[in-house]
């Protein structure tokens, strides 16, 4: 995998997309170094927290750039055969993130847009530093965003803000990003990833399998009705019941000792 990069310390997996001569684009070796990369992180049943970021300039070793798209000199000579092909490459990895069993934290580092932009939003939260721009600047090359754009978005962010974005293809700075609720945090760029370590280590701190079955009551439940999703939230919420985590967690907080904190236990597969 020469262009992803896979730290894992303890129990958070830090991907690093790392193409510094084309500012990460993703071209198709890329998108399968990303997939490759989520092959280990779910073999390795230690992990209970992703961190993915963008790698440093080649030029300057400066983070100018998340990812700054798809690879527009790979795309330009496509089929609509190819392009559809190259879409659901795309579509099928974001959405693997998007359904990771462990929750992924986006630490956006410069560009983000077009594919950057996309990526970011399949994750579960996305934190960014002060200098992170985002778009989706299809329109203005002809084509429409191919990777989730037009579908996240407008999820995040709501309908007309979404279309705003998409129709006039421009593009934000991390402040706006903020207020509109695309990001949850901004930070200078040298706080940017002890921010998301920081994140990542509460996460990692708390009982897995409850966090694992969080995250998928959560993806589950927004593509339902109220009524179906409260029974997938109550059949996921007495899963729980047959964990070490359940019985040590509420057996730790039943004894009322302050100096004793929540035990976890290495992830069972139930």
């Amino acid at each position: 995998m020469s262009n992803v990069l896979v730290n894992v310390e303890g129990n958070v997996a830090v991907l690093t997309i790392s193409r510094p001569a084309a500012l990460n684009a993703l071209n198709s070796e890329t998108l399968d170094d990303l997939n490759a990369a989520l092959d280990q992180v779910e073999a390795n049943a230690d992990i209970r927290c992703v961190i993915l970021t963008g790698g440093p300039d080649k030029k300057d070793n400066a983070f100018k750039s998340f990812v700054a798209g798809a690879d527009i000199g790979e795309m330009s000579s496509l089929s609509k055969a190819e392009g559809e092909a190259f879409g659901k490459k795309g579509n099928d990895i974001f959405r693997r993130i998007e359904t990771l069993p462990v929750p992924v934290i986006c630490a956006i580092n410069g560009f983000a847009l077009g594919g950057g932009c996309e990526i970011a939003m399949s994750c579960d939260i996305r934190i960014c530093s002060d200098n992170a721009l985002f778009g989706q600047p299809e329109v203005g090359l002809g084509i429409t965003p191919g990777f989730g754009g037009t579908q996240r978005l407008a999820r995040i962010v709501g309908v007309g803000k979404a279309k705003e974005m998409i129709y006039t293809a421009s593009n934000i700075k991390a402040d706006e990003a903020y207020r509109i609720g695309l990001v949850n945090a901004v930070y200078a760029p040298e706080e940017l990833m002890p921010a998301a370590q920081k994140m990542a280590a509460k996460i990692a701190a708390n009982a897995p399998i409850a966090v694992r079955a969080c995250k998928k009551a959560i993806n589950d439940g927004l593509d339902a009705a109220m009524d179906d999703a409260i029974v997938i939230e109550e059949k996921l919420f007495g899963s729980c019941f047959e964990t070490e985590d359940q019985r040590a967690g509420m057996g730790n907080f039943l004894e009322k000792d302050p100096e004793k904190k929540l035990k976890v236990v290495p992830f069972q597969n139930k």
